[in-house]
């Protein structure tokens, strides 16, 4: 799988604008791949993703039912709620990835991962828990409210759109080159719902049997426009 970041000149609103002529320059990936233990609910979700100078810009658009959303502390399990993520690898195999994990209601999950083992003390072998003052840098869109009461069980549409700056990643993995002399990065995207009455999981670039994210080898391939 392999998606081109398209670079943009003017940065494209963070307010849930359909129409904002900068998403239209942008390709549209397809989170589609579902792992068999998702239930039958198959919610669409598309994202585009943009770049200029100083970070990285993220739209989802989501076609769902069995919406839930609880948490609204940053480095909750996030992906328990109604949920979409990006994973970005700057340095493929060199160095570690980031797990932006956003909930409808807007809230971060967000570690910098460097050894993926699980490990029953930290989840992970080897991770940074990305500080608040870092996380403060971004932003983050939301159109459905911070938290739902229950469960929204009728088919709804729902955004979240996000702005990754690159100082944030460079904290962890260094200066990364101008975007014309970048190489390609590793990534995916993905969608769930793990405490929906209706759970699953799904990716854009296939994770295989193992009902696990958190495997490198399985991303896909990022390139960006120069």
């Amino acid at each position: 799988m392999e998606y081109l970041i398209r670079r943009v000149a003017a940065k494209p609103p963070l307010a849930g604008d359909l129409g904002a002529p900068q998403w239209r320059h942008a390709d549209v990936a397809e989170i589609a791949s579902f792992h068999p233990r998702s239930s039958d609910h198959r919610p669409q979700t598309a994202v585009w993703m943009l770049h200029d100078d100083d970070g990285l810009y993220v739209r989802f658009h989501v076609r769902d039912r069995y919406v839930v959303c609880t948490r609204t502390e940053n480095q909750s399990l996030t992906c328990k709620d109604s949920c979409v993520e990006v994973y970005l690898e700057p340095f493929p195999g060199q160095k570690g990835y980031f797990n932006f994990e956003m909930n409808c209601g807007g809230t971060l999950l967000l570690f910098y991962v460097i050894d993926a083992t699980r490990s029953p003390a930290g989840i992970f072998r080897h991770k940074h828990i990305v500080p608040q003052s870092l996380i403060d840098t971004m932003r983050i869109h939301h159109s459905l409210p911070r938290t739902l009461e229950k469960e929204i069980a009728e088919p709804v549409e729902w955004t979240l759109e996000c702005f990754i700056p690159y100082s944030l990643m460079e904290t962890y993995v260094g200066k990364l080159p101008p975007a014309g002399e970048r190489g390609a990065w590793r990534g995916n995207f993905h969608k769930c719902a793990d405490d929906s009455s209706h759970p699953h999981w799904a990716s854009w670039s296939p994770i295989g049997e193992a009902l696990n994210f958190h495997v490198p080898s399985t991303f896909g391939t990022f390139r960006f426009e120069g």
